[in-house]
């Protein structure tokens, strides 16, 4: 699912962020022409975008932007999960996968001879749609499996990722949703044009080859939604509130039957209804010509022809009288959500209810932020909007402190839902909400890929563009009593209320594994169509790379050294302390750190620090990583000193208090607990003693007793002595280094103290796997996960050329050989891949690793298949030009800027270089053969032990199964976390 949130449009401020801004500027439609072509505008959008409507109904949205020379693509479909048969749930999804599939023009080795047997599949599979007796549905199957295989030996895996990879194509992916099915890619600008040429292709006439292998994809991801309790509660809650609409009747991937029982003649039924130009759109942001793209696109899809799309009719909802109460039972960690019916997106009322949401939940002065986080009522506790087209839902949810009932947290949020409609907060929040989506608004304008993404949003949820731009201008009229006004008519006993228990969920119904035979991956093939598109010409775009001498300026302000990038774009500081020192040096840091959010000085309390900064829209983070520590600090320039200030008192002067430290406490055993109830975080855990062993830097944690003989001021006193750490001070905004210094010095001084030296830091040493070993640990899924590790030589800048390549060519993306042999090929997970690892500092030695997520029953085929790959690599000169190709232009066209600069230096520093070695690998890369990767495979991966992490059902996955590839551990969740 994809959220759709009202965050405002870019809006490129270079004043201060008081309401006056906006007050004056008027936001209307306008209509212009350039270039031969007429389009729409509306007047002060700083994103500059255009609206265009074909003469064949396609919808063209334009903003250009020329930060850096790539284009953010969207092709989107007003279709999706809601406009499924009621027959065949789950097919807008799987239509999207087919997408990549090709058409009779590529794809193909010969469409001539493709077609007729792909025919006898399309039959096959509406005999076995029909069946009913198991035995002859077993039957049909062996046959679509047998038919398949014919087909496969026609068919060209993967051409279209081969062919956008090419171009230097990033994020080539797609995903379906309520009501879009949206195809995205990230495309250098010189390279638009053959973009455009596969594009249109690829909708003109896509076929439904190697749909066997890809359905068993769409099983897999089926089955993953089986394990994720998130995913459950979700549809447990649209299914609630939704019982007419299909946002609740049907869901994304469909029902276990239907996956069941496909139907290629739905598929090309559906695709015949939707995807036609006056119900789709192609939105782009980026460095181009919009008269010149405009016209290219309309010559590349003038061919698609409009016709009627159905409109989606159902019962309005009734109201919900009383709350309903609905429970979901799973493995994860227990919680409550709550929701609430709104109108939908194109209303004012969703426009407010975006406002509502902030003045729950902002992150710093919201209700739920300031009386259930800030005082330590719950473990964790958010609301926002999800807006949809027909409906909106205001989302809440809560999760538990020990010994707190999932009813006790459903009374506290209610609660500070009361205090919502009898405007029980302080009179400012509108106009700190106002200030804060302002700086939003410029950060976003930041990025052209979140322009091109709120563009799209607005289009498949038939909102007026206009109404987005002028959002924070009307924001600025509405009063308390608007807000309580409309909190009273929608927020009352009217929600459904899901209980997210913990426990066996018996309700799961696998989608059981077929007998898939191997298909051709034909890794060689290239048809014509593709030739064509490589022969197009291109214009080339010459790489930029950092010299970090002339990029990066430097001062002093007093003993601090200062690193500065200068923004010559808008008026948005960063301020960054780097410590060289972290939870590896100290275990109370990291929780020292957290501690100070609940932490005031003698003069503040927590919750009036956080409102002090929310009013200024500025906000401050620390993260304590295992070697070092990063305090961040954002903003405007014109609250940068305030801001500085205001953190530097916290962090120096905070007061040790023990009724908060007891309430962290509580919630942080709670926390603690639960991370031993996700699978992501016990697959971290596994991994890490794979590559440490028993004392890792996964584990390396307080134990419950030392937990509960902390005391305030110890954590205090760990917090005063990191301001008198040394550090180096980064800083990203208008002022040159010399300027921000001079101005810092006499706010970020050195404390009275002096600087200290940090507490020596402990060194974790890499362990050298010298037989196969298994670790495993019990978890209650459908899947099996396998992390395949190796420890390797310690790092070489050298090699830096050899591994970007190997790892593009092997297992970096669907082009890889790893996708295309596992998944595409076998069939046998939706998610794998490979990497060889560099470490985070030199002094560490690389990492070889590979993943499958699949079926326990296929445990054994999958292991075998990733093994063979790891021992053998497979050659094909054509997916390593695909990949060379691919590296050279991504490198071509990428732009490290802004503070990015400043943190490419610091990975530099540690990796002992002063210099960007992506211009080692841009003109190392050509010059490789398959044999350079042959080597460096056989080196570093071909018959080398591994430890595999397993992370199954041990009721699903046999215990002699996983002993025949190592020595065998089971690990206890203590082992693995430490506590």
């Amino acid at each position: 699912m994809k959220l759709l949130r009202y965050a405002g449009v870019a809006f490129l401020l270079t004043a201060g962020i008081g309401q006056a801004t906006f007050a004056q500027q008027k936001f209307e439609w306008k209509e212009a022409s350039s270039g031969g072509y007429t389009y729409k505008y509306v007047t002060n959008d700083p994103t500059q975008s255009r609206f265009y409507t074909l003469k064949n109904g396609l919808t063209v949205i334009l903003s250009p932007s020329k930060k850096e020379p790539r284009i953010q693509s969207f092709i989107a479909v007003k279709a999706g999960s809601k406009t499924d048969p009621a027959t065949n749930t789950g097919l807008a999804h799987y239509l999207e996968h087919m997408l990549f599939k090709g058409t009779d023009q590529f794809g193909s080795l010969d469409w001539a001879k493709e077609k007729p047997v792909l025919d006898q599949i399309d039959a096959l599979y509406e005999q076995y749609n029909k069946t009913t007796d198991e035995a002859k549905r077993k039957e049909i199957y062996k046959q679509i499996d047998k038919t398949s295989g014919e087909a496969a030996k026609y068919a060209i895996a993967n051409e279209y990722d081969k062919m956008v990879a090419s171009i230097g194509a990033k994020g080539s992916n797609a995903f379906t949703s309520f009501e879009q099915t949206v195809y995205t890619e990230d495309v250098p600008s010189n390279t638009l044009d053959k973009y455009l040429a596969i594009q249109a292709e690829r909708f003109r006439n896509p076929i439904l080859r190697l749909f066997h292998t890809e359905l068993e994809a769409v099983y897999e991801e089926k089955n993953r939604g089986l394990d994720n309790d998130g995913r459950k509660v979700n549809e447990a809650m649209f299914a609630t509130i939704f019982p007419n609409n299909n946002y609740g009747k049907q869901t994304t991937l469909g029902t276990v039957e239907h996956l069941r029982n496909p139907s290629l003649v739905e598929i090309r039924k559906y695709y015949s209804t939707y995807y036609v130009p006056n119900n789709m759109g192609i939105i782009m942001s980026g460095d181009f010509n919009p008269d010149q793209v405009v016209s290219q696109i309309d010559k590349d899809f003038g061919y698609m022809q409009s016709k009627p799309v159905p409109a989606y009719t159902f019962k309005p909802e009734e109201p919900i009288k009383a709350p309903i109460n609905v429970n979901v039972t799973g493995p994860e960690p227990e919680r409550v959500m709550l929701g609430f019916r709104f109108p939908g997106a194109a209303t004012k009322d969703a426009q407010m209810l975006e406002l509502v949401g902030n003045i729950l939940t902002n992150g710093s002065a919201g209700l739920i932020d300031l009386n259930l986080v800030k005082k330590q009522k719950l473990l964790q506790a958010f609301a926002f909007p999800y807006i949809l087209k027909d409906y909106s839902v205001l989302i809440l949810q809560g999760n538990p402190v020990e010994g707190q009932s999932l009813d006790d947290v459903k009374a506290l949020m209610l609660a500070e839902l009361d205090k919502l409609k009898k405007g029980d907060f302080s009179d400012d929040l509108i106009q700190a909400i106002v200030n804060n989506e302002k700086k939003k608004i410029i950060e976003r304008n930041e990025s052209y890929s979140d322009r091109a993404d709120e563009l799209m949003n607005n289009f498949t949820s038939d909102v007026d563009w206009q109404s987005r731009v002028a959002y924070v201008n009307d924001l600025s009229k509405i009063t308390k009593q608007d807000i309580m006004t409309f909190a009273n008519k929608y927020l009352a006993n009217n929600y459904v209320a899901v209980y997210k228990r913990q426990g066996e969920d018996k309700n799961i119904v696998k989608v059981d594994k077929p007998e898939i035979t191997a298909v051709e991956v034909n890794r060689e093939a290239q048809s014509a169509f593709l030739k064509k598109v490589n022969a197009m010409p291109e214009n080339k775009i010459n790489p930029v790379w950092l010299d970090y001498k002339k990029d990066i300026q430097k001062a002093k302000a007093g003993t601090y050294e200062v690193l500065a990038v200068q923004n010559k774009d808008n008026d948005l500081f960063r301020v960054y302390y780097q410590y060289e020192t972290g939870s590896w040096a100290s275990k109370l840091l990291p929780i020292a750190t957290q501690y100070l959010e609940f932490l005031g000085t003698k003069d503040k309390s927590s919750e009036a620090i956080s409102k002090d900064f929310y009013q200024i829209a500025s906000s401050f983070n620390i993260n304590a990583g295992g070697e070092n520590t990063t305090v961040s600090i954002d903003g405007l320039q014109e609250h940068m000193g305030k801001a500085v200030s205001m953190f530097d008192n916290l962090l120096r002067n905070c007061q040790p208090d023990t009724e908060a430290l007891e309430a962290f406490k509580t919630r942080l055993k709670k926390a603690r607990a639960n991370k031993k109830l996700n699978k992501g975080q016990i697959m971290r855990g596994l991994s890490s003693y794979a590559q440490y062993g028993s004392s890792n830097p996964f584990n390396n944690e307080l134990s419950d007793a030392e937990l509960n003989a902390l005391t305030a001021e110890d954590l205090v006193n760990v917090l005063h002595n990191l301001a008198g750490y040394p550090h180096r001070v980064l800083y990203y905004g208008p002022q040159t280094a010399t300027a921000f210094a001079s101005s810092l010095a006499g706010i970020h001084t050195t404390p009275a103290g002096g600087i200290k030296a940090p507490p020596v830091t402990k060194k974790f040493i890499q362990q050298t796997q010298g037989s196969n070993k298994v670790l495993f640990t019990h978890y209650d899924m459908v899947q099996a996960e396998i992390n395949w590790l190796r420890t390797s030589d310690p790092y070489q800048a050298g090699e830096i050329p050899t591994v970007t390549l190997f790892n593009e060519y092997f297992g970096g993306g669907m082009g890889s050989i790893v996708f295309q042999t596992i998944r595409e090929s076998k069939a046998l997970a939706y998610t794998t891949y490979a990497y060889f690892n560099p470490p985070a500092r030199k002094e560490y030695r690389n990492v070889a690793m590979a993943y499958v997520g699949t079926q326990s029953d296929k445990f054994n085929d999958a292991v075998a298949a990733m093994n063979e790959l790891l021992n053998n690599l497979p050659e094909s000169d054509k997916a390593l030009q695909t990949a060379k190709t691919s590296v050279q232009k991504t490198l071509a066209t990428e732009r490290i800027t802004q503070d990015g600069i400043l943190f490419s230096y610091l990975t530099a520093e540690r990796m002992g270089r002063d210099y960007d070695i992506r211009k080692n690998t841009y003109e190392a890369v050509p010059k490789f053969t398959f044999a350079d990767l042959k080597n460096f495979h056989q080196k570093e991966l071909s018959a080398k032990p591994y430890t595999y992490c397993i992370v199954a059902n041990q009721d699903k996955l046999k215990e002699e199964e996983m002993k025949k590839l190592g020595d065998f551990k089971k690990l206890t969740l203590e082992e693995i976390f430490g506590y």
